[in-house]
């Protein structure tokens, strides 16, 4: 290997990939600098094992990116489904560590905040909510701030986060946002007693899905800060465990027990 992963900074001639495997309907992106040059979404809805490596295998040949010239790699890391975040995760891992690429991890609610930005009126404020299950939602609320300050930057400019990430009971997470807050996210569609009873403006369904541009763009703001992360560091953030994994806790807890 030419290069090292810690000569890897981000420029105008830097090539990366961005993947967003969070949600049913996966995607990828390729980019050169802060331009996006092309991003494809997976024919079939939970496809991501099946399509993911043949759709970067696509791109990197229709833009003559050969794979030692990916230097970065940034990854939508979740809450989201567990089996789609896995494989997200490894297959950035794998990259980073063949070919020496950085690696910056973006919360996935942080990806679906920025949809708003697509709304006729942007509003000031925006609490995002994906389904957990067990009548429980993953959330985070984010304000509009002006655009990053490089090129190809929003022109709306993003949103950042004013709280933590967490699960939450739907009714009094919505209880608790301003009354101009408004709200997006899959899980609107799955609490819709208390997503009506919150009272709050909520956005169009189109824009709920995560998309892969916007993991890169994300993605170029934190490669600029040079906020990477080792790849073997690099895990899904699930803010609650696994099904599997909390049952595999509470049996041998209880054996120990």
């Amino acid at each position: 290997m030419d290069r090292k992963i810690s000569d890897a900074a981000f420029g105008d001639s830097t090539y990366a990939l961005a993947f967003e495997t969070s949600s049913a309907q996966g995607c990828v992106a390729l980019g050169c600098g802060p331009k996006v040059l092309e991003a494809a979404r997976f024919t079939k809805a939970r496809a991501h094992a099946a399509e993911f490596l043949p759709t970067i295998d696509a791109l990197c040949r229709a833009h003559d990116a050969e794979p030692q010239r990916i230097e970065w790699v940034f990854v939508s890391a979740g809450p989201g489904s567990f089996t789609g975040l896995r494989i997200g995760i490894t297959a950035a891992r794998m990259i980073a560590l063949a070919v020496g690429a950085r690696v910056v991890a973006i919360p996935t609610l942080e990806v679906i905040a920025q949809n708003a930005l697509d709304s006729p009126t942007p509003p000031d404020q925006v609490a995002v909510i994906l389904d957990a299950k067990r009548r429980r939602v993953y959330s985070a609320t984010f304000a509009r701030r002006p655009p990053p300050p490089y090129k190809g930057g929003a022109r709306g400019g993003r949103y950042v986060a004013i709280d933590d990430p967490r699960e939450a009971d739907p009714v009094e997470y919505l209880a608790a946002q301003s009354p101009t807050c408004a709200m997006l996210g899959e899980g609107v569609l799955y609490h819709r007693e208390a997503v009506a009873a919150s009272g709050l403006m909520v956005l169009p369904e189109s824009i709920y899905p995560p998309r892969a541009e916007t993991v890169y763009r994300l993605g170029v703001e934190q490669a600029l800060l040079g906020r990477a992360i080792a790849a073997r560091n690099l895990i899904p953030i699930y803010i609650r465990p696994p099904e599997a994994e909390e049952v595999w806790q509470a049996r041998h807890g209880s054996q120990s027990g």
